[in-house]
Parts: C-alpha cells; sequence; structure tokens
C-alpha cells in the first residue's frame, strides 16, 4: 500500500545519473531551470526518483571518465521509482568538479541507495506517493534564496 509521505520531497533523475547520485560518487545534479524556479530555494533531504529513460551516451561517458565507478550493466539499472536518499546542501551556478556541467547545479550531501520502491515520477521536486521507511525527513526542508 502507498501512501503520501508528509515532509519528504523527490527530485526524478534520469538513470544511470540517479544511481551515481544514490550511491555518493556524483556530488551535483545539473538543472537549466530559470531564475525564480522554486526548486532553486530548496535545501534539506529528498529522495531520488530513477525516472523510465536511460541516458546511455551519459553510461558511457561516466563508464570513460571514472572507470573505478561499478556501474551496473545497463539492463540492470532500476526505473520508475525511487531509488535513494540525499540532502541538498546547496545550488551553485559553478563548481569545480568534473560532473558539473551547469548551469544551474544542486549539490548533495549524505547520499545513500534505498530499496526500490515503484513510484511514479513528475517534474522538478514533488511530493512522492511513498517515502523511506523513517517517519521524517532528519532535517527540515528550508526554503533560501540562490
Amino acid at each position: 500500500m502507498t501512501a503520501h509521505c508528509c515532509g519528504w520531497r523527490a527530485l526524478s533523475v534520469i538513470q544511470p545519473w540517479t544511481w551515481v547520485l544514490a550511491h555518493g560518487f556524483k556530488p551535483v545534479e545539473n538543472r537549466n531551470w530559470r531564475p525564480g524556479n522554486p526548486g532553486l530555494r530548496f535545501r534539506g533531504d529528498v529522495l531520488l526518483h530513477a525516472g523510465q529513460k536511460f541516458d546511455s551516451d551519459g553510461y558511457d561517458w561516466i563508464a570513460a571518465t571514472f572507470p573505478h565507478i561499478p556501474l551496473p550493466h545497463p539492463d540492470a539499472f532500476e526505473r520508475g521509482g525511487i531509488v535513494g536518499q540525499a540532502r541538498i546542501v546547496d545550488v551553485v551556478r559553478e563548481m569545480e568538479s568534473p560532473w558539473f556541467f551547469g548551469p544551474i547545479g544542486l549539490v548533495f550531501a549524505d547520499a545513500k541507495p534505498l530499496p526500490f520502491q515503484p513510484c511514479k515520477g513528475a517534474l522538478g521536486f514533488f511530493n512522492p506517493a511513498w517515502g523511506p521507511p523513517s517517519a521524517a525527513p532528519a532535517a527540515p526542508a528550508q526554503e533560501t534564496l540562490l
């Protein structure tokens, strides 16, 4: 049975980018959001949702750029559900990281994978119909200006 989990927000990301975020390899998620987008003010815990699509070129780039990352086979990536959680600690317009392509970067900390839970995604931040077993986020989400 699924239930809306109060206080949790989720962000849908295409695989394999969701996997490297959830496993703590990728510290930043790139977005092309315009100034004024409410997502730019979000800080706090977020569930990582794996979208249905798969970025084959992205997979090849990750494998070539970071050969030490033990990527699963492309067919093994879970899609269409929650696969992890992390905390958004900052939003940046520049960052010295090979993972940052910009123009906006959501900076993540304390990422961890979670057991796969099917869940419909949405654009931007959304309220999922599922939350992790712990009842509430460790730290409340905050709205701040970029």
